[in-house]
């Protein structure tokens, strides 16, 4: 089983940044995909940002492309979310999700951008 912790939320003003990290711990290996995935108020969680596990290929919503950058530190277990340019409307609560040895998500964490 993978546990996923998540740190790094916050309250920032707009146009701010923040890193959030999630730490992967457990049964890590096969694990294939690390993702973001936010949930603000009153509607559906969305997909933000993923990477593979091998080639580290990255996808992006269109929300944050060009601003929000993932990566990942495999000696670490450890997936990033540099936020940039920060807007009110990126205000969510922030989960870790990990695929490819089941389906597995962080407790969340807080980001709210105050305008």
């Amino acid at each position: 089983q993978v546990h996923l912790l998540e740190s790094g939320g916050g309250v920032v003003q707009a146009g701010g940044s923040l890193r959030l990290s999630c730490v992967a711990s457990g049964v890590t290996s096969g694990i294939s995909l690390l993702a973001w995935y936010r949930q603000a108020p009153g509607k559906q969680r969305e997909l933000v940002a993923d990477i593979t596990t091998v080639g580290e290929r990255t996808w992006y919503a269109a929300s944050a492309t060009g601003r929000f950058t993932i990566s990942r530190d495999s000696a670490k277990n450890t997936v990033y979310l540099q936020m940039d340019s920060l807007k009110p409307e990126d205000t969510a609560v922030y989960y870790c999700n990990s695929k490819g040895r089941g389906d597995s998500w962080g407790q969340g964490t807080q980001v709210t951008v105050s305008s």
